[in-house]
């Protein structure tokens, strides 16, 4: 099924501006998700609003917005406070700077989006431009259903992908989190290498597609059994050894994952040897 674009706009670079749609790049319905139902007669649940002051439901009309600025103390702000600060929605992503793809820390990175060219007339101003913008990234502002985005967006494949940004103020620093204050600065160089050697045993190209989410896959089997009226059968998880060498236990695993490959040691010649005795050497072996 051919994807659908979700939004529609402009595309502004200092002078240039391009027509273009936005896809979602994700697809939300690949995740499993329940309702809430009543187990007596599997109606699902509504969630009523409760006031717990005057002990009754409150209808929408009676909810106003609130922002809590001390413990217990609100102030209250109405739709027309809001419309006097919203930003007005452009239907345009104003790129305003430029930087390398890897300036970019991924802890900033939200949500991503597919940005295609929209109309034929489009097609050859935004193909320059993706061009023109290999690796790099532009950053800028989406100003949308009442709220800014900071967006950066770079190229990808035939087209450029937009990821919305969360803002400094919504990364916490790590110096926030008191239990790495535990961790040592002074490590044992041979525990480190021996770390190393079984990283090491790991590396390869990465091919995303060959990770599986086994707990949908699991779910999916679930919910198609109970549908089918089949019985279920539970697995066994293993529990994960606790570490109490870590010397053994790192020694443990580069011994596992090579028998596991299997991977004959490559023999080195002396370079004293000629080129016939080399050949000589290997057809004995």
């Amino acid at each position: 099924m051919a994807a659908r674009a979700t939004w529609k706009g402009h595309l502004k670079l200092s002078l240039v501006t391009i027509p273009i749609r936005v896809f979602p790049a994700t697809d939300a319905h690949a995740t499993i998700s329940f309702n809430q139902l009543h187990e007596v007669c599997q109606t699902r649940i509504q969630q009523k609003k409760w006031c717990p002051h005057c002990e009754r439901e409150v209808a929408n009309g009676e909810i106003v917005k609130g922002y809590e600025f001390s413990k217990g103390r609100f102030v209250t702000v109405t739709e027309e406070d809001l419309s006097k600060v919203r930003p007005e929605s452009t239907r345009l992503i104003n790129l305003t700077q430029f930087t390398t793809v890897d300036q970019i820390d991924p802890i900033y990175f939200e949500r991503p989006y597919y940005l295609a060219p929209d109309g034929n007339v489009a097609a050859e101003a935004f193909a320059v431009i993706r061009e023109g913008m290999q690796g790099k990234a532009g950053i800028g502002k989406l100003a949308l259903y009442g709220r800014e985005y900071i967006v950066a967006v770079q190229p990808r494949e035939k087209g450029l992908v937009m990821y919305t940004l969360r803002s400094a103020d919504e990364v916490r620093s790590m110096s926030q989190i008191e239990e790495l204050e535990n961790v040592p600065a002074k490590l044992k160089p041979e525990e480190v290498k021996l770390a190393q050697q079984v990283i090491g045993t790991f590396e390869g190209d990465l091919d995303i597609k060959s990770f599986h989410d086994t707990y949908q896959e699991a779910l999916r089997s679930l919910i198609d059994a109970k549908v089918s009226g089949e019985e279920i059968v539970e697995t066994e998880e293993e529990a994960p050894a606790k570490v109490v060498d870590l010397m053994e236990a790192l020694r443990r695993s580069l011994e596992t994952v090579s028998a596991g490959k299997k991977t004959p040691a490559k023999a080195t010649l002396s370079s004293g040897k000629s080129d016939a005795t080399a050949k000589k050497t290997r057809k004995r072996a």
